[in-house]
């Protein structure tokens, strides 16, 4: 079974990537067991907590992200100097649990999966 990974860099509102991305890692999950999810660069605002997408005339898929455990998507891993660029704190409340990483970290944990999805 291949390693697949999901890479989140687009803001929440704005465009569908988010969730398009969403749905897709929630149909993979179905057939692979090894997923692991990343928020890189504006992908890291897609996790932040108590957003009201309707008042941008939204779609609320964003509370979704919960769900992962659910579908036992463990592997999440935000990108500690995106938090940091948008003024955001690493230790700061997640709408998921995430483990921060430094850009380092996180390209030596994305070279582990095999397949590599961007949204």
């Amino acid at each position: 079974m291949k390693r697949v990974a999901f890479i989140f860099k687009t803001p929440p509102h704005g465009s569908a990537a988010g969730r398009e991305g969403l749905d897709a890692l929630l149909a993979t999950s179905a057939l692979s067991e090894d997923i692991g999810v990343f928020f890189i660069g504006d992908g890291v605002l897609q996790l932040i907590p108590g957003q009201q997408p309707g008042l941008v005339l939204a779609r609320d898929y964003i509370a979704t992200f919960r769900v992962l455990p659910l579908y036992d998507i463990e592997q999440c891993y935000i990108c500690a100097d995106s938090i940091r660029e948008r003024g955001l704190s690493p230790e700061g409340t997640w709408m998921l649990d995430v483990k921060p990483l430094e850009p380092e970290a996180l390209s030596e944990m994305l070279h582990q999966f095999d397949v590599v999805l961007t949204f």
